[in-house]
Parts: C-alpha cells; structure tokens; sequence
C-alpha cells in the first residue's frame, strides 16, 4: 500500500539537496583525474576518439569495476540531503524507496533545475554528447564494487518502485542499436519534476479523460437517506484499510457521492473516464498506474465513473491488483452490478432520490436561485417527475435562462409551465430510437366519452397526481411489491379515441407521451420479442413519460387456444408484456381491439381497463358539433342532426371527414358546406371498402 503525499513545502528544500549533490560530483571529478589523469580532460578531441592507451587502461581494470574508487559516504550524504527536504522525503515515503533510489533521483533531476549539469555529467562520462546520468554512470557513483554493480541492476528493472510507477524512464542511446542497460539514459518522469519544484498541474497524458477539481459539497447536502449518510461518514473514518468503493447508481448521485467522500476527507476528486481512455486506445494498466499514482501527489481520491460498461468489454487489465497497490479511497460507479467486482469492492447502492428528498432538493436549489414556490408547486414537481439532482439542476438552470430572456430582468420569475416544460426536457433521451414521441394537442374539452368512461379517465389521473400521498405518506408503499405505477388496459374498434385519451391524460400531468408500436416489436424469432420489450421497459425507468402501447392486437392477435407450442408462446409473451407494465413505476398504457382475447388471469395483473364504445347517435352528433376549430368558416345550413344519424362512424373518422371537407372548401375559395361534408363521407366509406350513399 502507498500512502498518499501531503501538500509540498516551496522547492528552496530541493535546492539545498542539490548542494549535497554537488559536493559528491566534485568528490567524484577528483577521483576520475586520479584515475585517468589529467590528459584526457584537457584533450579538445576527448570523447571523439579513443586511443590505444585508453583501451589498455581499460583492460587493466577487473571486469565491472567502478573507474572511481569506493566513496562510501555518497548514500549517507545523499540519505541526509533528502531527509532536509520535504519533497523528496514525501516522494520516499509515498512509493517506498530506498535511499540507493533517492539519490537515482535527485540525480535525475538536476538538469531539469540547472543545465550545467549536463555539462558535469558529459564530463564525468568522458563524452559531451551525454549530458544526462546514464545507468553505468549511476552505478559507477553509487557502488563500491562490482559485485554492489551486478546487485544493484535490479533497482532499473521492471519490477522496482523507480520503474513501475513511472518515476523514471529509461531512454535507450539513440545511437545504438539495442544498446545494453549501461547505456540507458535516465529522465526524471515530467509530472514527478513538477511535483518536486512544486509546480503541480494535472498530468497532461491524463487531460483529455479526466478531471480534477476540489469539491465543495458535504455529505449532509445529498439527497440520501440518514442511514446512507452515517456510512458514508463512517467509511471516511476508516478510509486508510478501505477496499474499493462501488457505487450501484441508480439515481445519478456518483459524483456527488465522490464528491462529498472527497470533501469529508478534505481531498480532491481526480475523476478519470477510463472509457474514453479505451476508445483513444491507450494503455489502460499504464493509465491506471498513472492515475493513481497522480492521485498520491494531488492529494486526491480517485473515481472511475462507468466502470460496469468497460468491465464488459474486451479489455481485460488488472483494475483491482493495481487500485490495491495505493493506499486510501477508490471510488468505482456504474448503473450495473458487475459480476467481476463480486467480492472484490464493497457495493454502496445509491437509488434514485424518493419524493421528500426530491421534494426538499427542488426547495433548496430553487431558494438558492430566489425563486418562490408555493408548497404545492413543488410536490407536484416532485411527483410527477422522478429526477436527480443532476438533471434537477439543469432544469432550474434552463428556466431561469428562458425566463430571463422572456422578461429581461434580474428578479424574473419562472412560471409553473416553465418549470414542468425543463422538467420534461431531462427525460426520455432513453427511449429515442425505441419509441416516437407524441405531442399532445387535445384537453378533456376535444373527448366525447361516455360519463363513466370520462370519471375513469380522471380517476386515474387523479391516482398518478396524488401517488405520492398514498404510496408515501400513507405507507401504501411499504405493502406494494409490484403495482406502484399505473397500468391501463384500453378496449375499443378503431377511431373510438384512445390515442386521443392518451393524449388528454397527458396534457392533463404535463408529461410526455410516447408511442410504442406493438406491430414493430413483435418478433416471429423466440425471444427476440421480450428483449424488445426489455428495452423499451429499461430505457423508460427515467423517462419519466407515458408509454402507450399501441397496435397491441400484433400481439393479442396471435393468442388462441393452446394446441402447439407457438400458442403456449404467443401467451407468454402477452404475460411478459403485462409483466413488465406492471413493473414499471410510470404510465402505462395498451390498446387492443381484441378485449376478448385476453385471459382473465391476465386482466388480473392491469389496474383499469375502460372501454371506448362505438359513439351513438347523440354522442356522433356531438362529435360533429367539437369537430371543427372556432376559426373554420362554416356554412350556417349544415345540419349536424343530420350528419350523425346518416354517417355511422366513429370519431377518428369523422374527424378525417371534417379535415377532408375543409381542404375542398378551401381549394375552391369557399365555406365549409354539407356539400363538401357529403362528398368527403362517402370517400372515408369507400377507404373501408363500403358504399354510401347520403
């Protein structure tokens, strides 16, 4: 485990570690002249040609023997020029390195603080190309034998602190083709340079996916229960023998959660995409070394957002061996349970906030931006529509936006219909693809409906407007497993107005309505018709929307009596359908033709069925009489009596009659006459195969 770095005192400590260096650089400049003389180093050709006394000299010496004599107080000098300073005594501590280690780096360094050491190192290796430390350099300085030499290989290996965390690389002689170890340049890692001349700014290797910054929000601020937040409180305490976190969010709420972990922990929040890491190709085990390595030196809790969905890709890597290298909080998120995680983290599950926390989020956040709401404005807010703070923020935001545009004024304030409007945009980015989104255009005044099917169309209304109080406050929701939402079975022929109701129930609760072709779903393949519907039913858990089911005799249509498996089949994908509405916490509502189709124990599992008649002749001749918008020109001898005794259709019919007449009579610049009206009847007859004459 490493342990995190603490804030960095100034770099004036990392000068006097410097001066320590210098005075084992002359010590060693000494020892080479005794060693080579003094001839070389007053040669202008040195180091551009080598002679037959160098080789000589060279063959004298024993296999792997320093050229420099043993200086046994270079590691004591330089163990004690890092204890005096802060940053290198952290960078020690934190990655656990030894002081051979150390004096590798303050080694390294010294060129990034000052170039006349590049000339020093050229010097000490007889040749002015190499002005950076290389491998048989450091060796050479720090090893008293050859033996100490061969020992000591191993602090470049793979394996070894200075390596594996990207402390140091090893940069090969470019003028060699695979040239040994020895001959390996050494680089200081350009973030470990920052960190030690205390310049700190996040690794650019790590810029275009992640981001860090220092979070300002508390833990009592989330819209979690009370419970949840004395974890949370709990785990900070205990965060230095923590295992990973995993985040289960199923209410937006990772971030904050990070956030608040990070805030308790008086942290910062290195958020890191690893996704995008994958799709730009990179490295993702040198990613993830890198991050948390980053994370060490800026203080900073580490959070993989989206790690289900990397998880289940073909990008294996070792994600919790390398975490469990790094010592304090790993905050991993995702909308899914990973089975490669099971065991491996402890899973905190973050549900979508319920209505009194959504409730007291929408207060707190519209009184920050000063705006009043009446206390029923804001339950409604939140009964309706299930969000998270995230997408709650960004409603408030796109209100306050418009309504300062609309009334250019610093203390505008945001009508009900604006904020139920922003409230609808957060949804339903799910369900494009699967579903079409209807926009309601029709209100209680358009339907023409028996009173008992008009009651039961405000009752259920009524049961998705005050859901909240039964379900909450009344603890109905404590004893319901299943049946939370509304489901609706709706029964009639063509043109009856189902759709039309739908779209009034809608406009009614300001949300948004979604159609669902059944025609479309329905697979001849087995099973491919329960993954559709799987989709549609787990993209809408956030739509916060109607979903209406139509063409559902695609489906009825295929039941019968059971007498081969194709039956037994078409039944249970009708039991699926019904299944899954009754799961479903929202709106839900399917049309069919075929009421008798449908087994009773089905029936059992839907919670209104209303029935749309064939109209009647008073209900017809109403329909006539709502038909028309105020502004079309009518002709004063239309006689609607008349219309609905003759023409037996229903209202979707004559509602194509009424648009049908209207385009005649304006194609020859005239009213709205039964002469247009007539013609236009006997063609909707004729569309369905049948004469008529009026």
């Amino acid at each position: 485990m490493l342990a995190p770095l603490s804030p960095i005192a100034p770099p004036h400590s990392l000068l006097t570690a410097l001066r320590s260096l210098d005075s084992l650089l002359q010590t060693a400049i000494v020892h080479a002249q005794i060693a080579h003389g003094t001839a070389p180093f007053t040669d202008p050709y040195q180091g551009l040609y080598i002679t037959q006394d160098q080789v000589m000299r060279d063959l004298g010496r024993e296999p792997g023997e320093a050229p420099l004599p043993d200086c046994p107080h270079f590691l004591q000098q330089i163990d004690a020029a890092v204890q005096d300073s802060i940053a290198l005594s952290k960078l020690q501590q934190t990655f656990q390195l030894s002081s051979f280690e150390m004096a590798i780096v303050l080694m390294a360094i010294a060129p990034e603080i000052d170039l006349r050491y590049e000339r020093i190192y050229a010097y000490l290796q007889d040749d002015i190309t190499r002005k950076h430390p290389t491998v048989e350099l450091i060796l050479n300085l720090l090893c008293a034998t050859a033996t100490d030499k061969l020992h000591c290989r191993d602090r470049f290996s793979v394996h070894s602190p200075l390596i594996r965390y990207g402390i140091l690389h090893l940069i090969p002689d470019p003028n060699q083709i695979q040239p040994p170890l020895l001959a390996h340049y050494l680089k200081l890692d350009e973030q470990i340079t920052r960190f030690l001349t205390h310049t700190p700014s996040l690794d650019g290797r790590l810029q275009p996916f992640s981001q860090l910054i220092q979070p300002a929000i508390a833990v009592e601020q989330l819209p979690l229960s009370a419970d949840l937040q004395q974890m949370l409180h709990n785990l900070c305490n205990h965060s230095a023998s923590l295992p990973p976190l995993y985040l289960h969010d199923m209410g937006g709420l990772a971030d904050r959660v990070a956030g608040a972990i990070a805030h308790r922990c008086n942290r910062s929040l290195l958020t890191v995409d690893l996704c995008i890491a994958h799709r730009l190709n990179t490295n993702l085990e040198s990613i993830l070394r890198l991050l948390c390595r980053e994370a060490q030196m800026q203080n900073a809790i580490v959070h993989l957002p989206g790690i289900d969905k990397l998880l289940e890709t073909d990008a294996p890597f070792r994600l919790l061996e390398i975490l469990g290298e790094y010592s304090g909080i790993h905050v991993l998120s995702g909308q899914t349970l990973p089975p490669a995680l099971n065991g491996q983290a402890m899973t905190i599950a973050l549900p979508l906030p319920d209505f009194a926390q959504q409730q007291t989020y929408w207060q707190m956040q519209l009184h920050d931006r000063g705006i009043a709401l009446e206390p029923e404005a804001v339950n409604q807010l939140s009964n309706r529509f299930r969000l998270t703070p995230e997408q709650i923020d960004r409603a408030i935001a796109t209100v306050c936006i418009n309504a300062t545009y609309r009334t250019p004024s610093p203390s505008a304030i945001p009508e009900m219909a604006d904020l139920f409007t922003a409230a609808r945009q957060q949804c339903g980015q799910e369900l494009k693809g699967l579903a079409n989104k209807l926009t309601p255009h029709y209100t209680w005044n358009d339907m023409v409906l028996p009173e008992e099917t008009f009651e039961q169309l405000q009752e259920v209304c009524n049961h998705a407007k005050y859901r909240s109080t039964v379900l909450g406050q009344w603890g109905f929701g404590r004893k319901l497993s299943l049946g939370k939402g509304i489901s609706m079975l709706f029964c009639g022929s063509p043109g009856t107005g189902k759709t039309m109701a739908a779209e009034v129930i809608a406009t009614d609760l300001q949300l948004d309505l979604y159609r669902i072709d059944l025609s479309q779903i329905v697979s001849k393949y087995i099973g491919e018709t329960e993954k559709n519907l799987d989709r549609i039913f787990t993209a809408a858990e956030r739509a916060n929307a109607i979903l209406f089911f139509d063409e559902a005799d695609a489906l009825f249509g295929k039941r019968s009596d059971v007498k081969d498996a194709h039956d037994r089949y078409a039944n249970l994908e009708v039991g699926y359908l019904l299944q899954k509405m009754e799961e479903y916490t929202g709106v839900s509502v399917l049309a069919t033709n075929l009421r008798q189709n449908i087994d009773d124990a089905f029936i059992r599992r839907i919670q209104a069925i209303v029935e749309f008649p064939f109209p009647d002749e008073a209900a017809r001749y109403h329909l006539w009489q709502v038909v028309f918008p105020v502004e079309t020109p009518l002709d004063e001898a239309i006689d609607f009596a008349f219309l609905a005794q003759k023409i037996k259709l229903a209202g979707g019919n004559i509602k194509n009659i009424a648009l049908a007449a209207a385009f005649s009579a304006a194609s020859a610049g005239e009213r709205v006459s039964m002469h247009h009206l007539l013609k236009a009847a006997q063609r909707e007859y004729q569309k369905s195969g049948r004469t008529w004459e009026a």
